[in-house]
């Protein structure tokens, strides 16, 4: 008898019920690990941390005079610190910024005087020439590839020597002549250096400023495509102009930015005192740095925001206030900041290391 062995059909077994297996790298991360992920969150606790140790050492910082006048410091400098952020995000950073802010106030205060005329006429030069400087820095870096730290370097001292040889010619003397008579001057100083009143305490219109600068930049890096190419080149910029990112065009007009805000800082300074010191401005640049360096930015370029600066400048005026409301030697206060940006780098790097492990 022959058999024939058929074979037995296959069973398709259904996988056993249970917790699904994900990618790590597709989880979801919890609510608390993504905002330590952002680039501000450190600098804001470290803000909170520095307000509230002064609200304890200084007791006049809780007075409401005080708190404008430390929002006023802050202001000053976060004005500045933008796009000096912005320019870092980038992948480059301006040693110039600091004295192209007395460049500018003293273009449009000898202008204005030496011409008799509108001090309006000295503020739109002064832009102009500020806007130029900074086309300037932009276009020499990205024709010869020399890193930025030599290109503002070099417009640094050449600033510096400009700005006082140029007033003791035009002048006489090392700062310019008293403006404050000249006709546009009380328009310009509602602008670019008046108070209001907010609740009994008087407020400088640089805070204002300040606040909706930084709400427009912050705009700009995460909903528009001129932020995309900003991260872009400054990440990997032969990556970026791979994928049609204009690198030369974006580079350029960041370092204008910062132009435009070296003239707005110098207009404040020009119209809040009525005259400039030719000799001012130097280490300022390194103080814009640093407080968008505290604010997350990194020196590298590619990382970095419009929020985290504001709570570094906010640092920085705190701290500058705060020490002399509390009574301490004010000698003490660079140190305090150089403590203060170590500490502040240490926690951001921490704080973007743990969240990536996780």
């Amino acid at each position: 008898m022959s058999m024939t062995q058929q074979a037995a059909p296959a069973v398709t077994t259904p996988p056993a019920s249970g917790p699904q297996q994900t990618d790590g790298r597709t989880a979801e991360r919890p609510l608390a690990i993504r905002l330590l992920a952002r680039p501000e969150i450190g600098v804001f606790l470290g803000a909170l941390a520095v307000w509230v140790f002064f609200l304890v050492a200084a007791p006049p910082v809780r007075d409401g005079d005080s708190m404008a006048n430390i929002l006023y410091q802050s202001s000053t400098i976060g004005i500045m610190a933008l796009p000096v952020a912005l320019l870092m995000i980038g992948g480059e950073f301006d040693l110039s910024a600091g004295v192209g802010v007395i460049t500018s106030a003293l273009t449009a205060a000898m202008l204005s005087y030496q011409l008799t005329t509108n001090v309006w006429v000295g503020v739109i030069a002064a832009l102009i020439v500020s806007l130029a400087v900074g086309f300037f820095n932009g276009w020499l870096l990205v024709r010869t590839g020399l890193p930025s730290f030599l290109v503002t370097l070099g417009t640094f001292l050449i600033l510096q020597g400009v700005n006082l040889a140029v007033t003791k010619l035009v002048t006489g003397n090392v700062a310019t002549d008293d403006i404050s008579d000249m006709d546009g001057f009380n328009q310009a100083k509602k602008v670019f250096a008046s108070s209001f009143g907010v609740g009994g305490v008087q407020v400088k219109i640089t805070v204002v400023w300040w606040l909706v600068f930084a709400a427009i930049a912050t705009w700009v890096l995460l909903r528009t495509k001129y932020g995309n190419w900003i991260f872009a080149v400054g990440g990997n910029k032969e990556s970026a102009r791979a994928v049609g990112v204009p690198v030369t065009f974006t580079k350029i007009s960041l370092f204008m930015l910062v132009g435009f805000g070296a003239w707005f800082v110098g207009m404040h300074q020009l119209f809040s005192f009525n005259t400039v010191q030719s000799g001012e401005g130097v280490g300022q640049e390194l103080i814009y740095i640093a407080a968008a360096v505290i604010g997350g930015c990194l020196l590298t370029g590619g990382a970095g925001s419009a929020i985290g600066p504001v709570f570094g400048a906010f640092m920085f005026g705190m701290v500058q206030q705060g020490i002399v409301y509390a009574g301490w030697n004010p000698d003490w206060f660079k140190a305090f900041l150089g403590v203060m940006l170590l500490g502040a780098t240490l926690i951001n790097l921490w704080v973007s290391r743990a969240a990536t492990r996780r």
